[in-house]
């Protein structure tokens, strides 16, 4: 499982940052639905902004699922 979800992400973000439209898509929600989580502080998922621009971490969106595990024994 590990192999498909990094041969998705290297698709996605070869450099390691994904913008909000490849976050959204690892995430499988919408990117009008990042940019509610940070102007309002609803959700708590870092990002990073690089020359204005946002920008997401891999490492951080895992950490984000992780967290948010739902009836998780």
């Amino acid at each position: 499982m590990e192999a498909v979800a990094n041969a998705v992400t290297e698709r996605i973000a070869p450099s390691g940052l994904m913008n909000p439209e490849q976050a959204a898509q690892y995430l499988s929600i919408k990117p009008a639905t990042l940019a509610v989580w940070r102007s309002t502080n609803r959700r708590k998922l870092a990002y990073v902004k690089v020359g204005g621009q946002v920008r997401y971490r891999r490492a951080d969106l895992d950490q984000f699922i992780t967290e948010n595990l739902c009836n998780a024994s």
